[in-house]
């Protein structure tokens, strides 16, 4: 499978993300940079999150499963939704446990 973008990942000090870019054919993808902290110390996002990336291609495939009365619908596409899906799920479990623990926004493990 041939790849088609170029990834900057960057890191702290400490080896913490702080954000990066992915640049591609038709898409700029800029990470956040740094933690969103917690209670009033919360700041806004400057970046993408990877939950958000995901949910954009799997409304994509969404729409080539659902114009032109299905014209484009195949099951390789619903697959592929169903594995995002399952992604989503996975991060949204990894953020609640986050969350439990009161590390949710930091660089906490």
């Amino acid at each position: 499978m041939q790849v088609g973008f170029h990834a900057k990942n960057t890191t702290d000090d400490n080896g913490n993300p702080t954000g990066g870019v992915v640049v591609g054919t038709g898409f700029t993808i800029s990470w956040q940079d740094g933690p969103l902290g917690r209670g009033e110390d919360r700041k806004a996002p400057n970046g993408a999150f990877v939950e958000d990336v995901i949910a954009a291609v799997r409304q994509r495939l969404a729409f080539y499963q659902n114009s032109n009365d299905g014209k484009f619908w195949c099951p390789e596409n619903e697959q592929a939704m169903d594995h995002l899906w399952d992604a989503l799920q996975a991060l949204e479990s990894r953020t609640k446990a986050r969350e439990a623990r009161k590390v949710e926004g930091t660089h906490e493990a």
